[in-house]
């Protein structure tokens, strides 16, 4: 049984979803063709410390950085580097911040300048089935329903939904039961109750599904080398309408201060 957050909980979690949010906003406001991967984790580091918080990422099982950064075929946990943005890249950005003792976690995928149609269908379908999933987090469904809405969403565009990894439960751990798989069939799984916290991120392959580990344990790449997107949003789970805790406002809507 996992254990519902309390609202002031949820005020707190909501104060790290913001500022993850706006974290992702000024991280993206420097992805361009010739940027380093390494210096899109530099802004993001500065941007979280200077805003009171800890970037949660940082030692986290023992990864070296403050944002897993994914560019093209690598699914999720890519390292921060020396690789060189070009154009037509995509760059997946998930973020973690540590902020009054509890956790804030979001990822947002960006084109590299001007990208390819199929690869622009991509990152749209992937979006808008993590909305899918959303739509479903409400008291009295399943995670199996949050799954089933992704996937099938996912996959009538010809897509495919990665299976070995998922998204998760967040509050005071960054990771906490219950898992969200983005696969799943409608009525199974762990019930969804009002005040649940969770973290739901689609990894949607341009291919296959099949993914790999790479050697340093952490970086998942397409086994077919096809690109792959990856959103994440912060959730509370309520009775008919969920709520969203973080935001991709900050990011598409430039007439945003923050």
């Amino acid at each position: 049984m996992v254990k519902p957050k309390t609202e002031e909980e949820i005020e707190l979690m909501r104060e790290n979803a913001i500022l993850v949010s706006k974290t992702l906003a000024e991280v993206g406001r420097h992805v361009a063709p010739g940027v380093t991967t390494l210096e899109l984790n530099r802004v993001a580091e500065t941007f979280i410390r200077d805003h009171g918080a800890i970037p949660s990422f940082l030692g986290y099982e023992g990864f070296p950085a403050a944002l897993c950064i994914s560019v093209n075929d690598t699914v999720v946990h890519g390292f921060p580097s020396d690789y060189v943005l070009k154009e037509g890249d995509i760059v997946s950005v998930d973020c973690g911040t540590l902020y009054k003792g509890y956790n804030g976690d979001s990822a947002y995928t960006f084109p590299v300048g001007e990208v390819d149609a199929e690869t622009a269908e991509l990152l749209r379908v992937t979006k808008e089935s993590l909305y899918k999933g959303i739509e479903k987090a409400v008291d009295g469904n399943r995670i199996g329903d949050i799954g089933h809405a992704v996937q099938t969403y996912a996959e009538s565009f010809g897509f495919s939904v990665v299976r070995e990894l998922e998204g998760h439960g967040i509050g005071k751990h960054m990771h906490e039961n219950p898992g969200v798989p983005n696969y799943g069939k409608q009525g199974r799984g762990a019930k969804l109750v009002d005040g649940m916290t969770i973290c739901i991120e689609p990894m949607i392959n341009a291919g296959t599904r099949g993914v790999y580990l790479a050697k340093n344990g952490w970086e998942v790449h397409t086994a077919d080398r096809k690109n792959s997107a990856h959103y994440e949003l912060t959730v509370v789970v309520r009775k008919g309408v969920p709520e969203i805790l973080s935001t991709f406002e900050f990011i598409e809507n430039p007439d945003v201060k923050f």
